[in-house]
């Protein structure tokens, strides 16, 4: 996958950060008078959280759900509708822009680029460098890699400091590059880690990892010395100025003390010391880019010493040190230092934009306890963030919005929903009747009930934030969607190419099963006959026509790869693969595996969706229990069309078809009779301090006025 460039030239982006900073802010030259009070208005996001579990949670432990009860009680718990597809990204977009994806131009998690057909990054522009050639094996880099944010339309907060009135905006998903407010504005989800976009943990074992789903993760085997150090290093990224960039390490020595059952840990000049199944703080580390420290980069790490005897050390993804950071994570640029700096009681924490470690639970790294474990350091984090938050926020005589998010019902949904589904072909049952005290605190309790259990530490979250709440305060709750089992593989290309719409050149076959011996992966990069080739998949819901005068053109193009589908022929194939996508059938139930097709052209509308920037041709909505494998996600061909989700992935999911994963919303306030969306709620949010809607918001109005 291509990811977004500036994850390679990270001192070339400090660069352009300082140049940025030096040219006049607008919002921060002309501040908002200080003699009008504005309504409080607080939205809670939780990600993924859906409103049929949510029911259900309060139907179960009433005695703790009290704070969603109260909220129910007052105005019901409402479906929210979701994004198409609902993804978060694409439906934090929504809810940020007030306009759908045909206007802010977010498809998916995972776009394509034309010329090539393969994965690009959705939410942020790249273009080529300008480097100057040096001696020997350098360069400097001039101009160009990271192209800004993809994502068009202003954010509501802009429109609402353009009047004068304040805004907080803590960690909200698909806000980087950072959006400036009237207030702080922080990133939150798809903001990049300092060693690639998502981030990548790395793995110190003596024992090699049998997992198939480690393959091709920072694995680094290791053996201590007689004297039981180990020399190894930790890795960074790239160099921009090395004409053959590779990835920039930094030494790491590890002394072990098996005696007395302790580790100490050498980076960058400082030691700390670990006892098996303990977590370190969050420690700084150096990336020298260039000779002489002229280009250092900065990020912080923290390790998790899993065992001492074998030798196992974790190492989370390089994190921007918010303290120093490569690539601003707030704005205005000095809030993020301010927010790690002791005195608030935080310290450095995680910018990465998931960071629940899913990774390492995928590749087996962590066992189900162990990511419980570490999404609880997240959550916590979360908790102490959410506070000093409020304290800024209600010293601010001036009134105006807040915005709070979290991410953990999202992540660990993804991740434990087998636990509690019977029905799920990864359920072990001798497991799900396991205790899960450790993590959840509450007696009895099992990882069969897992998900409910992150229902019920979001209600504490809510009784801490609701306590603190002025009593003329507006409070929204509200998800981007819900959730859904995950049962069930559906490789889209695989699909394409059985039916015949993708053609492989001659001598080459999709992928053999992934237990065979001689299993190598087969992308559409090298193996598609474009050609032949009417259609192809890439993202989580993407289906792509090969379009003439659209596909594999421009300076990455090959030579006779060109599209072939003329603008005449797409209507009527769209329509044929769209009637034989819904017809199809699982043949192991008889069960519908996707439930609708959308066309872009019918749900979209907006200046992205006229011109086509980005936009799939088809939406592919799953049925509840079914996903695109993510092998086809990546332009991959896998053997089978469906196969069972035994494990490597998700195994609850929301990237279906938005009528089966809808949000969520409650209020204090009396929600008016209707259906209501995310682009809704921001228009909800303008009309509570009388900013009325940009061009192309299409919402109406959510809440009963004050």
């Amino acid at each position: 996958m291509n990811l977004p460039r500036w994850t390679a030239y990270p001192a070339l982006g400090a660069v352009f950060v300082l140049a940025w900073l030096a040219i006049p802010h607008p919002l921060k030259k002309h501040p908002a008078p200080r003699s009008a009070a504005h309504e409080r208005v607080v939205v809670l996001g939780i990600d993924g959280l859906d409103p049929e579990i949510l029911a259900e949670a309060m139907q179960r432990f009433p005695e703790r759900m009290g704070n969603f009860q109260k909220l129910a009680d007052q105005n019901g718990i409402h479906s929210l509708g979701t994004s198409t597809p609902p993804q978060s990204p694409v439906a934090w977009s929504n809810f940020i822009t007030g306009l759908n994806p045909g206007g802010h131009g977010i498809f998916d998690f995972i776009h394509r680029d034309p010329a090539t057909r393969m994965p690009i990054a959705s939410t942020t522009k790249s273009s080529d460098p300008t480097v100057l050639s040096l001696f020997g094996d350098w360069q400097l880099p001039l101009w160009g890699g990271d192209g800004g944010s993809n994502r068009s339309g202003e954010a509501f907060w802009t429109l609402l400091a353009l009047r004068g009135i304040p805004a907080d905006i803590w960690r909200m998903p698909a806000n980087f590059p950072v959006v400036p407010s009237d207030g702080l504005s922080f990133s939150g989800m798809m903001t990049p880690a300092v060693d690639s976009a998502y981030g990548e943990f790395t793995f110190y074992t003596e024992v090699p990892v049998a997992s198939e789903f480690a393959v091709g993760k920072k694995i680094r085997n290791v053996l201590p010395t007689s004297g039981g150090q180990i020399k190894t290093s930790l890795e960074g990224p790239a160099s921009p100025f090395d004409k053959t960039p590779e990835p920039v390490r930094t030494p790491l020595t590890v002394s072990l003390d098996r005696e007395n059952r302790a580790a100490a840990l050498e980076l960058d000049g400082k030691v700390l010391v670990l006892e098996p199944g303990e977590w370190s703080e969050f420690v700084p580390v150096t990336f020298a880019t260039a000779p002489a420290h002229l280009a250092d980069v900065h990020g912080i790490v923290r390790f998790y010493l899993r065992s001492l005897e074998p030798f196992q050390l974790y190492a989370s993804p390089i994190n921007i040190d918010p303290e120093a950071p490569v690539a601003p994570v707030s704005e205005p640029l000095e809030a993020s230092a301010e927010l790690a700096s002791r005195r608030t009681g935080i310290g450095p924490y995680y910018t990465q934009g998931m960071p629940e470690d899913v990774g390492a639970l995928k590749a087996q790294v962590f066992s189900d306890r162990e990511f419980m474990l570490q999404s609880g350091l997240v959550h916590a984090e979360g908790e102490r963030m959410m506070a000093y938050a409020l304290d800024r926020w209600l010293a601010n005589e001036r009134g105006g919005f807040l915005f709070f998010y979290f991410s953990t019902v999202d992540l660990c949904g993804h991740m434990l929903w087998r636990h509690g589904d019977e029905l799920h072909p990864h359920h072990d049952p001798a497991f799900a009747s396991t205790s899960s005290v450790e993590w959840t605190r509450r007696e009895g309790s099992t990882w069969k009930d897992s998900i409910i259990d992150l229902y019920l530490a979001m209600d504490v979250v809510l009784g801490e934030l609701s306590a603190r709440l002025p009593a003329d305060t507006t409070l929204i709750v509200m998800s981007d969607h819900g959730f859904a089992p995950y049962w069930r593989k559906f490789s889209l290309n695989t699909w394409l190419f059985e039916n015949g719409y993708l053609v492989l050149k001659p001598g080459m076959d999709k992928e053999k099963p992934a237990n065979a011996p001689d299993f190598e992966a087969v992308s559409i990069l090298e193996a598609v006959d474009w050609s032949k080739t009417r259609a192809y998949g890439v993202g989580f819901n993407g289906l792509y026509l090969n379009l003439a005068g659209r596909e594999g053109l421009g300076p990455h193009a090959k030579p006779g790869e060109q599209g072939i589908v003329t603008r005449e022929q797409a209507p009527p194939l769209l329509a044929e693969l769209k009637a034989k996508l819904e017809a199809l059938r699982d043949p192991k139930d008889g069960a519908q595996v996707v439930l609708r097709c959308d066309l872009a052209s019918e749900v979209y509308s907006g200046e992205r969706a006229r011109t086509g920037d980005g936009m799939p041709d088809m939406i592919v909505g799953y049925n509840s229990g079914y996903d695109n494998s993510d092998e086809a996600t990546q332009g991959r061909i896998p053997h089978d069309v469906l196969a069972d989700n035994l494990g490597g992935t998700f195994n609850g999911s929301h990237l279906m078809a938005p009528d089966v994963v809808m949000g969520t919303l409650l209020s204090n306030r009396k929600v008016l009779p209707g259906r209501h969306g995310l682009e809704d709620l921001t228009v909800e949010i303008l009309a509570r301090y009388g900013v009325a809607p940009s061009e192309g918001m299409g919402g109406h109005r959510v809440l009963e006025s004050r």
